[in-house]
């Protein structure tokens, strides 16, 4: 129910409300053309390189098209926030409102990670989620979200007026500006809302407001993803640690997080080639 209510109701009211439900953008035409590729190359990977995120920190990764990379958990429930650039051109980055809107609230294996218009292409396809089995719970709440920004210190100050600076935007910004050598407002600019990794969220049943809870990740569990482009990434490991309290403080158990990335040995990926841009035409529409 929204909170304050002032106009009266209609007396067609309740059949207003019985508008069929329209699906705004049907998926059913993304052909991932490769997927059974993508599943035989996963069972032959080899890993190249290990990065280790550190609790309430955030670092840069690299990942060439064709391979694979993981998010994993190694000490304790920790949920990460993740953004993804196109490593040659940084304005090409990922549109977690599209990807909500043709995937859902919630990703998990065979979604995308949809990059923003006008070149709108799959950056990454997750191959494997040892999460997958966890659903939707009896609260509505799930896993992986793309309904909920990254926490950031203006609302904590908006709120709270406090004055943290390990909030994931502040951790995104400053490893964006040491890798890219950047200044704090150019790079503060090109951070966007994120993949909520492991980050178990939903909108409560009566007022609809966004909620976490713990999460149920372990050491161990991972999500996996295809590198559909030349991409740079970066993660912060959530100064919430598995979001069951708070997100924005130094109070909660905080975990590092790991970023692997494989190779693949198989031949199965030998015609695959990443996805251009969007072929809309707009010279003539916009």
């Amino acid at each position: 129910m929204k909170r304050l209510v002032k106009s009266t109701k209609p007396a067609d009211g309740d059949q207003r409300k019985k508008a069929k439900k329209v699906i705004c953008y049907p998926n059913d035409s993304i052909n991932i053309k490769y997927w059974h590729n993508y599943q035989i190359a996963r069972l032959d990977l080899v890993k190249v390189k290990e990065i280790i995120i550190p609790p309430r920190d955030a670092k840069c990764f690299e990942i060439k098209a064709g391979n694979f990379f993981r998010i994993e958990s190694v000490d304790g429930p920790q949920v990460g926030d993740l953004n993804i650039f196109n490593l040659s051109n940084l304005e090409e980055k990922f549109y977690s409102g599209k990807t909500r809107a043709l995937h859902g609230t919630h990703l998990s294996t065979g979604d995308q990670m949809w990059s923003t218009l006008p070149y709108l292409r799959p950056l990454t396809t997750i191959t494997y989620d040892t999460l997958d089995w966890y659903g939707f719970d009896q609260d509505g709440g799930s896993v992986h979200d793309v309904i909920g920004t990254r926490c950031d210190p203006y609302t904590a100050n908006m709120l709270s007026r406090s004055n943290y600076h390990y909030c994931c935007h502040s951790n995104l910004t400053r490893a964006l500006v040491n890798e890219k050598k950047l200044n704090v407002e150019e790079a503060e600019s090109l951070i966007h809302d994120v993949l909520n990794v492991f980050m178990c969220t939903g909108f409560t049943k009566d007022t609809h407001q966004y909620f976490m809870k713990a999460s149920p990740v372990r050491p161990g569990d991972y999500l996996e993803f295809f590198a559909e482009i030349d991409i740079l990434g970066i993660l912060s490991a959530c100064p919430g640690g598995d979001c069951s309290t708070d997100h924005s403080s130094d109070k909660a158990q905080c975990y590092p997080l790991k970023v692997s990335i494989f190779q693949t040995q198989s031949n199965a990926l030998e015609e695959w080639a990443s996805p251009k841009v969007s072929n809309y035409n707009r010279v003539h529409g916009l």
